[in-house]
């Protein structure tokens, strides 16, 4: 009798482990600021990414074909980082979180490609920047007394 085990490879979970774990250290710093892609968009565009490189890898695609993929999810992921930039007369808004989205995409390629150390390397510099850089970003960015 077969069993739904046998049509599983449960190594599979490794890499959206990766993808999702890491996804959701980027999502909760951008969920505590209130950003607009927070916890669960940060998550599922990182598990997102993994996957079609999951998928590319399984079909024994070319290198040639593997890329294509890439290009595809970046250009694809630029549909969603474009929709939280916004712009009133004087300020553009959401930029930041644009490129966040941009990183995390870039953290499930490489979960999906199975290259641990660099998703890890990068979502910890990643958070390096968001976090620590946060409070310098304000302080450059403060209104001058002349200016009020």
């Amino acid at each position: 009798m077969e069993c739904i085990s046998d049509y599983i490879d449960f190594r599979s979970f490794i890499p959206l482990a990766f993808a999702m774990g890491l996804g959701a250290i980027i999502g909760i710093e951008r969920e505590i600021h209130g950003k607009p892609a927070g916890l669960r968009t940060n998550i599922l565009i990182c598990m997102g990414a993994a996957t079609f490189m999951m998928i590319a890898n399984r079909m024994l695609a070319s290198p040639d074909a593997i890329s294509r993929m890439t290009a595809g999810i970046v250009t694809g992921v630029g549909f969603i980082g474009g929709a939280v930039v916004l712009r009133d007369r004087t300020n553009v808004y959401g930029v930041t979180t644009a490129a966040t989205i941009w990183v995390v995409t870039s953290i499930g390629i490489a979960c999906g490609m199975q290259l641990y150390d660099i998703a890890v390397a990068v979502t910890l510099l990643s958070l390096l920047i968001l976090v620590v850089l946060n409070p310098l970003d304000r302080k450059i960015h403060k209104p001058s007394k002349e200016t009020e």
